[in-house]
């Protein structure tokens, strides 16, 4: 091990310089170990980070750290290798690289100020570019269409044109980042004006970002993306960001290259969430969605591939399709007690099996469905054998519940949320009989059970119940009472919902964040739940991708619980909000800050290293994951700085050594943008599986 010099021995170490002059610089340094100072123009430059990257191994491979408050660094466990060495940091140019390899002498990594804002701000995360787009103010809502300002009639308030630049605009890839918010020289060359070269880059991608833009206002959303654009190319930057502090220069990350380069891997999974000490040291998996792969890579060995997972009826392979690839549209992957990777996937076309319609299966009695996007199929990374499920209701999202079946949850469905029995199929491999679902039934006439009830789109009925009706996205069960949380964040986007189904009894609850509400103050309202987890005391947890919140949950707080009121806004008394540190977008007074949070993950048992229930939120567009620790009511930001891009949607924890303090755990979260080539480094780039890890300090080995 290598000297560490630590700030309650500075005064020692003084001392000694004094005695000898000068710290020889020949000290010696840990075999696996790359460590020094960086000094800027005044000196050692803190919370800077420092990379070390390789193209030695059998993937791209980065190590990153941040320095601690007198410019040290350590890079810890370098696999054997040459590394090109450099830093960043917000205010500062990038160093140059310099060639190193683990064990050698302590480097010097000079840097200097950045010679202008705008060079500076280069390497500033995409939310902050973001927020210097001018967004309309209160008194311009509700829209007043083509023929007036340009905004749709639809969007009735600022929040929700929030959440649909956020959402709407930055479901595939960031917005801000040098891809989006500037116009290369070919571009401006080719186009008479910024507004006509942006009307232009949505017809990109078979035209995916022309409803976007539709559904806020085609003509408005041109001028203020060109306007936005404009200001940026004459010279407009945000404000700084600060450097990580504290806690957040105990960070390091390792990165893995896994996909090929125009691989969008959707997730990824390393472990069963329920018992994170499974499979130490194993391999991480993840989808590549629109390429119909699995994606494996052994952190290890440092080695990465992919396998085609495969369908029951073949479709045409679509154009993206690699290596043979087939359409079977993998989004979610869970593991489970059995090392099976269990993933949320097309096995045939979308029109359901006559018995899922018709039949005395008790759920279809109960609501019989006629058709499903996704089922089922999982890996069993012992055999390396894929089998496929076929399940009536529509699958996105799933979650193994803590019971003695091993009931896999899944969201995805329009009118229902399903269930598999993993044990009886296991058992009787008879798909039918295994599987289940509920209609979302809300108990609006208050009687405790599920009877008649009116449709969604009819009045309430005070003598009925009535079924809700929308997309089911995150699902979280909830092991205390075996009730199953998922939120919905369509058709109502603002404020949007999590909602409570009993199995037993298919009653659902439904639960709004504050919003245009006199029971709390403005600054306290908060819309756009997508990711959702619990922790083990019960609390709910979930992102506010439109307002810029990590937001909780405590249901026993609530007075009213059913009934012709519970509708919604019926218990502001249960939630609490916490923003998230980005900035304000221009022209925005409420709803938080400028971050999209694809979703939301509990480290229930301290994979990271910052306590056990801590909610980590997806900070999709900072580049960053952010955790909020309950216990100081703090937030902080794990910022990936390079490459710039890191789009992240969601994440898992593993433990592969509980006796190895810091090197034996770590979170994992992957690059998951659709397109990778908007990545720093442009094309070629592919996606990366990140491990998170917190150390003691910024120096600990």
């Amino acid at each position: 091990m290598g000297i560490i010099i630590r700030k309650s021995h500075l005064l020692i170490w003084q001392a000694v310089l004094l005695l000898v002059g000068t710290l020889t610089t020949t000290l010696a340094v840990a075999a696996g170990d790359i460590s020094g100072v960086v000094r800027g123009e005044a000196g050692g430059e803190a919370g800077v980070w420092v990379i070390a990257e390789t193209t030695d191994l059998n993937t791209t491979y980065r190590k990153i750290v941040v320095t601690n408050d007198e410019g040290e660094f350590l890079v810890p466990d370098l696999p054997k290798a040459k590394y090109l060495v450099w830093a960043r940091g917000y205010g500062l140019a990038d160093s140059t690289k310099q060639k190193s390899r683990p064990g050698k002498k302590k480097l010097t990594i000079n840097v200097r100020n950045a010679a202008t804002p705008q060079e500076a701000a280069d390497v500033y995360p995409a939310n902050f570019w973001y927020s210097l787009l001018e967004v309309p103010t209160d008194k311009q809502f509700p829209g007043t269409g083509s023929d007036g300002n340009g905004i749709n009639e639809q969007m009735r308030n600022q929040a929700l044109f929030i959440d649909r630049l956020k959402d709407g605009c930055q479901l595939c890839h960031q917005m801000g980042n040098k891809a989006t918010r500037e116009l290369s020289l070919p571009l401006q060359d080719a186009f008479d004006s910024t507004r006509d070269a942006w009307d232009q880059r949505m017809a990109l991608g078979g035209g995916s970002m022309t409803r976007p833009m539709d559904i806020i206002g085609r003509d408005h959303a041109l001028d203020m993306f060109s306007d936005w654009t404009d200001r940026i190319m004459a010279g407009e930057v945000p404000r700084q960001p600060p450097r990580p502090d504290g806690l957040e220069q105990n960070l390091v990350l390792t990165q893995w290259g896994w996909s090929n380069d125009l691989g969008f891997v959707h997730d990824n999974v390393s472990t069963d969430k329920r018992n994170p000490t499974l499979y130490p040291d194993g391999q991480v998996f993840g989808v590549a969605q629109t390429q119909g792969l699995l994606t494996i890579t052994d952190p290890n060995m440092h080695k990465s591939r992919e396998l085609v997972i495969p369908m029951r009826v073949e479709k045409t392979t679509s154009p993206t399709s690699y290596l043979g690839g087939k359409p079977s549209n993998p989004h979610n992957p869970m593991m489970d007690d059995k090392n099976r990777v269990w993933m949320t996937s097309t096995i045939r076309p979308g029109e359901n099996p006559d018995w899922c319609k018709d039949s005395n299966h008790p759920s279809v009695k109960r609501f019989p469905i006629r058709g499903s996007g996704r089922q089922l199929s999982y890996f069993d990374a012992n055999t390396e054998e894929f089998v496929l499920v076929d399940t009536c209701y529509g699958t996105h999202h799933l979650q193994f519940a803590k019971d003695e079946n091993n009931t896999l949850w899944s969201s995805g469905d329009m009118n229902v949320v399903g269930w598999l029995d993993t044990k009886k199929f296991d058992e009787t491999k008879d798909e039918r009989a295994s599987q289940g679902w509920c209609p979302t039934i809300l108990d609006t006439n208050g009687d405790g059970k599920a009877g008649e009830y009116v449709e969604p789109d009819q009045p309430l009925d005070p003598n009925k119940d009535m079924r809700l009706y929308g997309f089911a996205y995150g699902i979280i069960p909830n092991p205390a009472d075996g009730s199953v949380w998922f939120t919905r964040p369509y058709p109502n986007l603002v404020p949007g919902q999590i909602l409570r189904l009993d199995p037993n009894t298919c009653l659902t609850e439904q639960y709004q964040p504050p919003f245009d509400t006199d029971k709390v103050p403005r600054a306290l309202w908060g819309h756009g739940p997508r990711g959702i987890d619990i922790d083990k005391n019960g609390i709910l947890w979930t992102a506010l991708g439109g307002s810029g919140h990590i937001a909780s949950f405590d249901r026993s707080k609530c007075k009213v619980l059913n009934g012709p009121t519970a509708t919604g806004q019926h218990c502001p008394e249960g939630w609490s909000l916490h923003r998230t540190p980005g900035p304000q977008m221009k022209g925005v007074d409420a709803y938080g800050s400028a971050d999209f949070h694809y979703y939301l993950w509990v480290d229930q048992f301290n994979t990271l290293g910052l306590g056990e229930d801590v909610p980590i939120a997806n900070g999709t567009t900072s580049d960053s994951l952010i955790a909020y620790l309950p216990d100081e009511s703090k937030i902080i930001s794990l910022r990936v700085p390079y490459p710039l891009g890191f789009y992240t949607r969601g994440l898992d924890g593993r433990i592969n050594d509980a006796s190895a303090g810091w090197k034996g755990r770590g979170v994992w979260a992957s690059n998951n943008s659709v397109v990778p080539w908007h990545n720093e480094g442009g094309r070629g780039m592919t996606s990366e599986i990140v491990r998170f890890q917190i150390r003691p300090d910024p120096l600990a080995n």
